[in-house]
C-alpha cells in the first residue's frame, strides 16, 4: 500500500523527516511521536501533498506527487484548522465529496450519511463557524469518508473532543477497521493510538525510531526507565511496599481526582521488573489495584531513549 525508500523532507536548514524508509501493507497502523515530531510531514508525503528532497514515495504502486487521481483513494482528517466559510457543514461536506467527481445528488446522499456516522446530523445544517472545537473535528472525519476510501489518515483527530466524543470517534474507527478498510491513526498520545489495536511506527526528530505490534512497543516500554501509575484504596500502604524494592527509584501520591482512588506513581528502572513483582505483592498484602497504566511523560521518556539507542549512546535494540 505504501513504500517509502530513503526518503528525507527539508524545509530549507530543517530536516522535516530524515532517511525514512518503510513498507506498508493494508491495515491499521499507529503513527505515534511527539508533538513537532514529523508525523505530519511525513502524513503529506504519502499523500503527494509534499515532494521528497531525497528518496522515493509510492502509495499503491504509483508516484503520488501531483497525481490527483490517487486521492479517489484516500480521506484525509488533517490536524490544521482552517478558516471555516459561512457554510453549513452539510453544505461543506458535499462540496469536497463533488470534488472527488459525485454528482450532486450522490454528494448529497453521501454529505449526509456520513454526518449521520459522526453523530453530527442534528447540527449538519447549521453555519460552520459557530461549531465547537469537537463539532468541527467531527466534520472533518465526515468529509474524509464520505467519499469511501480505501485507506483513511487522520492526524490528531481527537483534538477538542470531549469524552463521549472520544468514545464514539473510537468506536467509528473500530467499525472502519473490521469493515476491512485501512487506517493510520497519528497522535502523540499512546492510549489514544491503542484504541484501535495497531502495528505502531514511533517516529520523533523525523527520524523513524521503532515499528511493531503494541506487544513490541510494550516491551520497549517495560525495558526502559518508565513511569507506571497505579489505582488503589491504600495508597499508604502499597507505597510502603514498593520502596522496598530496588528497581524502584520514586514513589508519590496522586490525589488530585475527585470521588476516585488516588493513584501511586512509581518511577522505576524496570517497568517490567515492577509489573512482575506487582501481583505476588498485591496477593500476600491483599491489596486491590484497580488501574495500571503509563504515564504520558513516561511516552516522552520512551522517545528520548530511543533517540539515544538510535545514535548509539545507550544499549539496546530497535524492533
Amino acid at each position: 500500500m505504501i513504500e517509502l525508500a530513503q526518503v528525507t523532507k527539508l524545509y530549507k536548514t530543517v530536516i522535516g523527516v530524515n532517511e525514512i524508509s518503510l513498507s506498508l501493507a493494508p491495515g491499521t497502523y499507529g503513527l505515534l511521536g511527539p508533538n513537532g515530531s514529523g508525523k505530519t510531514t511525513l502524513i503529506n508525503l504519502i499523500i503527494g501533498q509534499l515532494r521528497p528532497t531525497l528518496g522515493k514515495v509510492r502509495l499503491f504502486g504509483k508516484n503520488p506527487w501531483a497525481r490527483d487521481s490517487l486521492l479517489r483513494r484516500i480521506g484525509l482528517c488533517p490536524s490544521l484548522e482552517v478558516n471555516y466559510p459561512r457554510v453549513s457543514g452539510f453544505e461543506w461536506v458535499k462540496y469536497l465529496v463533488q470534488m472527488h467527481g459525485f454528482s450532486s445528488a450522490e454528494a448529497t446522499k453521501r454529505a449526509e450519511a456520513a454526518l449521520e456516522q459522526v453523530k453530527m446530523t442534528y447540527a449538519m445544517h447549521r453555519p460552520m463557524r459557530g461549531y465547537s472545537l469537537g463539532m468541527r473535528q467531527r466534520a472533518k472525519i465526515a468529509q474524509a469518508v464520505a467519499h469511501d476510501p480505501e485507506l483513511l489518515i487522520l492526524d490528531e483527530p481527537f483534538n477538542g473532543l470531549d469524552p463521549v466524543g472520544r468514545k464514539e470517534v473510537k468506536e467509528f474507527l473500530n467499525n472502519w477497521k473490521q469493515k476491512g478498510k485501512s487506517l493510520i491513526l497519528a497522535s502523540h498520545i499512546l492510549h489514544e493510538v491503542e484504541a484501535v489495536d495497531p502495528s505502531f511506527l514511533l517516529i520523533s526528530g523525523g527520524r523513524l525510531l521503532a515499528s511493531g505490534s503494541p506487544a513490541d512497543v510494550q516491551a520497549i516500554l517495560s525495558d526502559t526507565p518508565n513511569t507506571i501509575m497505579l489505582r488503589t484504596d491504600q495508597p499508604r500502604r502499597l507505597v510502603s511496599f514498593l520502596v522496598q524494592f530496588p528497581f524502584v527509584e520514586s514513589v508519590r501520591l496522586n490525589e488530585s481526582a475527585k470521588n476516585e482512588a488516588p493513584f501511586v506513581e512509581v518511577d522505576t528502572r524496570s517497568a517490567g521488573s515492577l509489573l512482575e513483582a506487582l501481583p505476588d505483592l498485591l496477593k500476600s498484602e491483599n491489596i486491590c489495584v484497580t488501574e495500571v497504566r503509563s504515564a504520558d511523560n513516561s511516552l516522552k521518556h520512551l522517545f528520548t531513549t530511543l533517540m539515544r539507542m538510535h545514535r548509539g549512546e545507550t544499549t539496546g535494540g530497535l524492533i
